[in-house]
């Protein structure tokens, strides 16, 4: 299970990694402190992959990366929401201005990477279903519950205020803002019908594959298509944000693995 999660925390970090740096981009590293993310979520990226790879580095760097991935998150979520109450009317004009300020629940998103691989560090490296105690059994899906509700309801506010600066255009823009709420309240209660979580969970996989789907035609459809990819991924439509929500029905599947009998 350590290995697993320290993967998982290592992948969706680089996926974060990726999309702040263009988002950082276009708002043409305006802060000396922007770029901190993109070297965090690298580092973290890393250990986790090394720590997959050496046990040892499970227990020594991945803890101490995902702390510091984790302050910096905070620091981030901290100038979001700044960077929002500075914008003309501030909190009077709530909804155009988390519309069109900076993401305030990018950093967060990033946070559950970092919380993912704090959890790994305090796992064996290996072990097989059939020995793990109950106890720690039902203690790691509580955490992977918590991050999947979390990750699931932070990736439904992305959504929901992305969508609307494209004023909902297209139908299907609606169903990660259904879909996110649902998994987030199965995910936090843990209780009621045992195929409600799994459903779900495989429900927001398709749902984000489908988006990256969108998402990608969306950017070869802007002027200049396929020959000015660059530019077109950095000012289109967040191709990599589908799927961090496709990453949200994972970890639900995780949690859902880890339940007893």
């Amino acid at each position: 299970m350590q290995r697993s999660l320290a993967l998982l925390a290592g992948l969706t970090s680089g996926l974060s990694g990726l999309e702040v740096g263009y988002m950082h981009y276009r708002a043409g590293f305006g802060q000396r402190i922007m770029w901190t993310p993109i070297v965090m979520t690298q580092a973290l990226q890393a250990a986790g992959i090394a720590a997959a790879i050496q046990p040892k580095l499970a227990r020594t760097l991945l803890p101490a990366v995902s702390a510091l991935t984790a302050v910096d998150c905070a620091t981030g979520w901290f100038f979001h929401i700044r960077g929002i109450a500075r914008k003309p009317g501030g909190w009077r004009l709530i909804v155009p201005n988390l519309a069109m300020g900076p993401p305030l629940f990018a950093p967060l998103l990033l946070g559950i990477s970092a919380y993912l691989g704090i959890l790994a560090a305090r796992l064996q490296p290996e072990f097989s279903s059939a020995s793990v105690p109950a106890g720690l059994r039902e203690s790691i899906e509580r955490h992977l519950c918590l991050a999947t509700g979390i990750a699931a309801l932070c990736s439904g506010g992305e959504a929901l205020y992305s969508h609307h600066k494209n004023n909902f255009r297209y139908w299907v823009q609606w169903t990660p803002i259904a879909v996110a709420p649902a998994l987030a309240a199965a995910a936090f209660a843990r209780r009621g019908p045992r195929w409600l979580l799994p459903a779900l969970s495989v429900a927001a996989m398709a749902d984000g594959a489908a988006g990256f789907g969108y998402h990608a035609r969306g950017i070869l459809r802007r002027p200049g298509g396929h020959k000015h990819l660059i530019y077109n991924i950095l000012y289109g439509p967040p191709v990599l944000a589908p799927l961090l929500f496709a990453a949200c029905g994972f970890f639900g599947l995780l949690a859902t693995a880890l339940r007893g009998k």
